[in-house]
C-alpha cells in the first residue's frame, strides 16, 4: 500500500527549492504525491505562480486561497486564521499519511497546526536553523516541536533540533534541496536569459532580493533607502531586482523598487524569475545583494559573493563568499567594492557551500519510504545526557 505524502507550497521560492523533491516524489513506488498550494502562489499581485506549477505537469489536489490583501500584522493575522481553516478542511479530504512541510513561513505555521489537531504525522525541512532578525525564527522553532521527522541541511541545524528535544533517530542531515537543484538543472546561456528578461547584461551586474526584517519596526523604508542609494552610484553596473515575499512592509520594498527602476535604464525588476531564471542570472551576475536565504545557501554553491545586508540572515551558516555589512549606505557601498575587488574573486574559487553538495531529495524520499509511522504521534522529549 503506498503511502500518501502531503506537500505544501505556498511561495515561488519554497516550490523552486521543492521541485526536484515532488518529482521524485511522484516515481517513488512506495508513495503518492499530494500537492496543497496557497499563499502568494494564489495572488495575482505575485504573478499567480500556481500556474507554473501546473504547466510543470503537477496535479493541485487544493488551493486554499488565504486572501494576502494587506501585509500589515493585522492583516497576515487574519490570513494565517483563514489558512487555518483552509488546510483542516484540506486535509480532512485528502487524509495523507504524512505532512511534508519546507521552512518557517506563516502559512507553513498554519498548515503545522492543522494537520497537528487532526493527527497527521509531520516532515520538516529546513529545520534547526537560526535567523534572528525576522519573525520566521520562532516560527521555525514552533515547527520544529510539532514535526515527527526532520531533515536537516548541515550538522550543527542537526544539534539543535536535538537540543530542542527531538529524539536524535528521527533527525535527518540531508543537505540542502536548493543544491539538488543546481547540480541537475540545465541553466539557460547568456543570450537565451537575456532574451527571456528582455534586458542585456554589462560588464558589470548584480541580482539584488532585500526583503523586510520583520521582527524590526519601521526599519523597511529607511533600510531600503540605505541600499538604493549605494546601488544608485553603480551607473555602469547592470541590477537585475527580484520582489520580496508577502512579509510585513512588503509593499513599501515594490514601491521604492519600482520608483528606482522607472527612473534608470541599467535597473529591471521582476516579481517572478522563477527557478530557472533565477539560477541561470547567477552564472552570469558578479555576485548577489540583499538578505536573502538564498544568498547563504545556493550562491555559494556557484562560486560567487554575497553581500549580505543586517540581520535578517544572523545565525545562519555562512560560505567564505558572505560580506555582512549594516544597512547603512557607505557600509554597502564598501561590501560592494570588496565584492568586485580581484582578490576577493580570487578567493571564489575554493570556496565550499556548507549546505553540502548535492543529494538531498533521495535521502528525503528513502526516509519518506521506511520511516515507521506507527505510534509516531506521541513525541518523548529527549533530553541531552549531562556528562
Amino acid at each position: 500500500m503506498t503511502r500518501r505524502v502531503c506537500v505544501v507550497t505556498g511561495t515561488r521560492a519554497e516550490y523552486g527549492l521543492l521541485h526536484l523533491l515532488l518529482k521524485d516524489i511522484q516515481q517513488a513506488p512506495e508513495l503518492e504525491l499530494q500537492l496543497v498550494v496557497t499563499g502568494m502562489h494564489l495572488s495575482p499581485k505575485y504573478g499567480s505562480t500556481y500556474r507554473e506549477i501546473e504547466r510543470d505537469g503537477f496535479r493541485i489536489d487544493a488551493k486554499i486561497d488565504m486572501e494576502l490583501d494587506d501585509d500589515a500584522a493585522v492583516g497576515l493575522t487574519r490570513s494565517m486564521g483563514i489558512a487555518l481553516a483552509g488546510f483542516g478542511h484540506a486535509f480532512e479530504e485528502l487524509k495523507p499519511d504524512i505532512l511534508l512541510i519546507l521552512g518557517d513561513r506563516f502559512e507553513i505555521f498554519s498548515a503545522a497546526a492543522a494537520a497537528m489537531m487532526q493527527r497527521i504525522p509531520i516532515a520538516h525541512l529546513h529545520g534547526g536553523e537560526a535567523t534572528e532578525g525576522v519573525i520566521d525564527e520562532p516560527i521555525r522553532h514552533s515547527i520544529t516541536k510539532m514535526a515527527h521527522f526532520h531533515f536537516v541541511a548541515a550538522e550543527p541545524y542537526r544539534k539543535r533540533v536535538i537540543q530542542l528535544g527531538e529524539q536524535p533517530d528521527r533527525v535527518f542531515q540531508v543537505g540542502a534541496l536548493g543544491v539538488d537543484n543546481i547540480k541537475q538543472m540545465e541553466l539557460m546561456n547568456r543570450q537565451m536569459l537575456e532574451q527571456s528578461l528582455s534586458i542585456e547584461f554589462a560588464e558589470r551586474n548584480l541580482l539584488v532580493t532585500f526583503h523586510p526584517v520583520t521582527l524590526e519596526d519601521g526599519t523597511v523604508a529607511d533600510q531600503m533607502i540605505e541600499l538604493l542609494a549605494a546601488l544608485d552610484k553603480l551607473s555602469d553596473t547592470t541590477i537585475v531586482f527580484t520582489m520580496p515575499n508577502a512579509d510585513t512592509g512588503a509593499a513599501v520594498i515594490f514601491d521604492m523598487i519600482e520608483h528606482f527602476c522607472a527612473r534608470r535604464d541599467n535597473a529591471h525588476a521582476f516579481t517572478n524569475l522563477g527557478q530557472l531564471r533565477y539560477f541561470s542570472c547567477l552564472r552570469f551576475v558578479d555576485g548577489v545583494v540583499g538578505n536573502s536565504s538564498s544568498g547563504l545557501i545556493e550562491v555559494p554553491s556557484f562560486r560567487k559573493g554575497t553581500v549580505n545586508i543586517g540581520d535578517r540572515q544572523r545565525g545562519r551558516l555562512k560560505a567564505e563568499s558572505v560580506i555582512d555589512c549594516a544597512p547603512e549606505r557607505s557600509d554597502i557601498s564598501r561590501a560592494l567594492d570588496a565584492l568586485f575587488c580581484d582578490s576577493f574573486r580570487q578567493t571564489l574559487r575554493r570556496v565550499r557551500n556548507p549546505y553540502g553538495q548535492g543529494g538531498a531529495s533521495k535521502k528525503i524520499v528513502e526516509a519518506l519510504s521506511a520511516v515507521v509511522l506507527d505510534d509516531i504521534l506521541k513525541k518523548r522529549f529527549y533530553d541531552i545526557p549531562v556528562a
